[in-house]
């Protein structure tokens, strides 16, 4: 049975995205079946793997209003065991579409749900706001992983971010669970970033992953050419970094 884990900050630019992709792409290299849910009307989960979202029929929208199932939506992309739902700007609109449904903030658990068998590990791209896609994010997941930016403003959006996954958990999804804090953007040579990972460290402890993400060149270049960054350079930190992660999160679940 596979498990579904949310990538969730509210706060935009901590590389929610980067790091879905990448360990994403880590995962299916240590040849587990992973598919991504893009669950962010920016689509750029959709698009740094390579899809072209103009040509796409169904996405993420189409399975939350109930006009495709979750087989309609899957993509697979290039890579091998690593498969896609992508999304579209049309997802801001399904916010307010799903209103009126019965158990809106239950919709992407009903469309996970039967695909849980097929794959070792889903994972959800959440967008940066705390609004109805999200909750449908963190009520379909088993855990989440947050990450956290290595600059100043970085812990104040946590608190925010934790009191929403207290109250999912009390009333729409008791079994969820913080899978790890995770440091991204981390540069070693700054005083800041090491502040920041001891402040992390002693606020969530065994919580926080020991993998960091470093700032990489690699990294930001890949995105412009639409590929994770073990394609794209398989050799760079930030292939080492993300195969570390992912590595980090099969034993943490094995």
């Amino acid at each position: 049975m596979g498990k579904i884990i949310a990538l969730a900050n509210q706060k935009g630019g901590v590389g929610k995205t980067t790091t879905t992709i990448n360990l994403a792409a880590s995962l299916a290299a240590l040849e587990k079946k992973v598919l991504v849910v893009d669950a962010d009307p920016q689509a750029n989960a959709s698009s740094g793997l390579g899809l072209d979202i103009k040509h796409i029929k169904n996405t993420i929208y189409e399975c939350l209003i109930g006009e495709a199932t979750a087989d309609q939506a899957i993509v697979p992309t290039a890579y091998e065991r690593l498969d896609i739902i992508p999304s579209h700007i049309n997802l801001v609109g399904a916010e307010l579409e799903m209103l009126n449904i019965e158990n809106r903030e239950k919709r992407l658990a009903a469309v996970l749900q039967a695909k849980k068998a097929d794959y070792d590990y889903i994972l959800i791209d959440c967008s940066p706001s705390l609004g109805l896609i999200t909750v449908n994010s963190l009520t379909a997941a088993d855990s989440v992983i947050i990450p956290v930016q290595c600059e100043y403003f970085a812990l104040e959006g946590i608190s925010k971010l934790l009191n929403t996954i207290k109250i999912i958990k009390s009333k729409l999804n008791p079994s969820l669970e913080i899978e790890g804090f995770l440091l991204t953007m981390y540069d070693a040579r700054l005083r800041l970033a090491n502040q920041i990972y001891e402040e992390v460290k002693k606020h969530f402890q065994e919580l926080v992953f020991t993998t960091v993400i470093q700032r990489n060149v690699k990294l930001s270049e890949s995105q412009s050419f639409a590929q994770p960054v073990l394609a794209y350079d398989a050799a760079s930190r930030g292939t080492v970094n993300h195969m570390q992660l992912a590595k980090e999160l099969i034993e943490k679940n094995s």
